[in-house]
């Protein structure tokens, strides 16, 4: 099992990674709050399914809204920023240049919320690959235009802190019940969110072809339950500070989707700032080398 484990975060990376490219697909056909909307139901009444034919626990009333409230945070402020940011004009680049704040936004709020010991060497890590990160999305950034307003901006820092906050929360309240049943608690909550967002500022107007279905399909499998529950056991088991600093080589990666899947330019300036950040995410979560106990050397 330990040999499995130690896969998680490299198949948790590619697979967060594929969900800017699955909106990429789906965004031209549906308005961000609508989407999000039925994406996070569909994943609900899919985990319910799955709730059934495993046999889960039920979530007490003080675990399902836990894991609501995180799921509001998590899912509904995070993507719902994001979405609507992109969905406004902001450069993809530099909505997931200022998301790349998460990390750093997460490990001062681990060591205030959680007690996590967050030393030296993890700022270090956290820091260096956060350089890594902008170099490069630097290439993106001259392709800012018109998109970048106060309004965009603020809706992707609200995304960050909302992603923090409620991987936090995630950790501190939510961790101990059954993965299945609080993870579509979560969407529950998400769902919620975006619903009355859709409602309130949307037309609700979609436009169903290939692409959108191909896109609902991806992000609902792949993303809200695969990658999701990836993340809900790296929260559960690890030290938060050191999870959130896996979100640095999701640009990395998903550069590299887009160069393979879109044709988008690949330079070497950007190369380099993908070996920084995996140096800095490598620094951030290595775990440190314990000296074996005298007696147990003696006894050999």
């Amino acid at each position: 099992m330990h040999s499995i484990k130690q896969f998680i975060p490299a198949t948790f990376v590619v697979l967060w990674a594929t969900g800017f490219i699955g909106a990429r697909y789906a965004m031209p056909w549906a308005e961000p709050f609508t989407f999000l909307a039925a994406r996070f139901i569909l994943a609900a009444i899919l985990l319910v399914a799955l709730m059934a034919a495993l046999g889960s626990r039920r979530a007490s009333r003080a675990e399902a809204l836990h894991a609501t409230g995180a799921g509001i945070l998590m899912h509904g402020v995070y993507l719902g920023g994001v979405f609507w940011a992109i969905h406004r004009g902001m450069p993809a680049g530099v909505s997931a240049l200022i998301v790349g704040l998460q990390p750093l936004i997460t490990a001062v709020l681990a060591g205030k919320f959680l007690g996590e010991a967050i030393l030296p060497r993890h700022w270090t890590g956290l820091g260096i690959g956060l350089v890594g990160v902008i170099i490069v999305l630097w290439p993106k950034l001259g392709l800012i235009g018109g998109g970048v307003t106060s309004e965009t901006l603020a809706a992707s820092l609200v995304s960050v802190l909302g992603m923090s906050a409620g991987t936090i929360w995630q950790k501190r309240f939510a961790s101990g019940g059954d993965l299945v049943a609080a993870t579509m608690w979560q969407y529950v909550g998400g769902a919620s969110l975006m619903t009355l967002a859709s409602l309130a500022f949307e037309t609700r107007t979609v436009t169903a072809n290939g692409e959108l279905i191909f896109a609902m399909a991806w992000l609902v499998l792949v993303l809200s339950i695969g990658a999701i529950f990836l993340l809900m056991m790296m929260i559960r088991d690890g030290e938060m500070s050191k999870v959130a600093s896996l979100f640095y080589l999701v640009p990395a990666v998903t550069a590299l989707m887009a160069w393979a899947l879109f044709g988008e330019h690949l330079n070497l300036v950007q190369i380099v700032g993908m070996a920084i950040t995996t140096f800095g995410v490598g620094l951030a979560t290595a775990q440190p080398i314990r000296n074996q106990p005298t007696r147990a050397r003696a006894s050999r």
